[in-house]
């Protein structure tokens, strides 16, 4: 993780945003949160393999989620048509959001510094945020793997 990154931790109110959705439907962080908790997930980018593994699961998890009043946003850099090829690819049925200039990422306090086969970029980190009702984050999932990132979760919003 880069040291510079200023990730929201538990407690923190969660930045509110609108972001065009693979749909190029506008979608707010306010509006979802009037029907329950959501899941904030950052991704790296579409079609990739962990990040199409990582979408497999929430999606087969949806039913699961819904039972508990979970929304889930998928957030990346990658533009609408981008997203919306990987939701249709994927038969996903959640919203993915496009957040181009990172701007919520780096709200989020997750872009920064990242190393990948010896080279140093810019990038998310793949981190997950559970924001409550009141706005604020619930819980941060950052320990996990891609294929089991919807089991973590689902633990998590059973212990409740």
């Amino acid at each position: 993780m880069d040291k510079n990154m200023k990730t929201l931790t538990v407690g923190d109110i969660a930045p509110l945003f609108t972001l065009q959705n693979q749909k190029d439907e506008t979608v707010s962080l306010t509006e979802a949160l009037k029907t329950g908790p959501v899941l904030v997930y950052f991704y790296p980018k579409a079609s990739t393999p962990g990040c199409t593994v990582q979408a497999c699961g929430l999606r087969d998890s949806k039913e699961e989620l819904n039972s508990l009043c979970v929304t889930v946003f998928g957030v990346s850099p990658d533009p609408v048509a981008k997203l919306a090829r990987f939701s249709d690819k994927q038969s996903l049925n959640f919203s993915l959001l496009s957040d181009e200039d990172h701007a919520i990422a780096d709200a989020f306090g997750v872009w920064g510094e990242k190393k990948f086969m010896g080279k140093i970029y810019d990038g998310i980190h793949r981190l997950s945020f559970l924001i409550g009702q009141d706005g604020k984050v619930a819980h941060v999932f950052n320990k996990f793997k891609t294929k089991d990132h919807h089991e973590v979760i689902l633990a998590h919003l059973k212990s409740r």
